[in-house]
């Protein structure tokens, strides 16, 4: 980050207390946040989408894995479906039979899975859960999720601004913003 000498500003350090962040609250259609939230729902939804990452994938399947009621899964499914998180399959040896798989759009849901349940896991339990998951290359515990900057930085609160997407692009030494697919 630059600071003073070189025309910009260190950032202000915030108390615990103060929000950090000054996004404009009212630009709610502007905002990703309440979409992604309406496509997961709720509670049962991300419990399907990690019975999903853990290789679930049929109805009664989840049922067990789960025990969820009947109706509840019938609807969350179909809302993950239409959400485009989960496509509905017939299966390669029995076409009768139906599969979930997560699509490329519930597999870039992982991160956001993986940081609520190291949240949890440091602010609800108090103790890391078991299994842990693990590196396959090494089998060493991930890292926590963080923030990272554009070189690889781990950001904090402190350290993190809104801009316009506009006034970004202007500027002649940045690359462009990343393109949302």
């Amino acid at each position: 980050m630059r600071y003073a000498d070189d025309d910009m500003e260190k950032p202000r350090q915030h108390s615990l207390h103060e929000p950090p962040l000054h996004e404009p609250l009212c630009e709610i259609a502007q905002c990703g946040l309440p979409l992604a939230l309406e496509a997961m729902g709720e509670r049962w939804s991300f419990m399907i989408l990690r019975a999903a990452f853990n290789g679930i994938r049929h109805f009664e399947d989840f049922l067990d894995a789960l025990g969820i009621a009947r109706n509840i899964l019938s609807n969350r499914l179909s809302r993950l479906v239409e959400a485009g998180i989960l496509k509905r399959e017939h299966c390669a040896d029995d076409r009768r039979r139906i599969e979930y798989r997560l699509t490329p759009k519930g597999l870039d849901l992982l991160p956001a899975m993986l940081a609520l349940r190291q949240w949890g896991e440091k602010w609800q339990l108090g103790v890391p859960a078991n299994p842990v998951l693990c590196d396959a290359r090494d089998g060493r515990p991930i890292a926590p999720i963080t923030i990272h900057a554009h070189d690889g930085r781990v950001l904090s609160p402190a350290d993190l601004t809104w801009r316009d997407g506009a006034e970004i692009e202007a500027e002649p030494s940045r690359a462009p913003l990343r393109q949302v697919p």
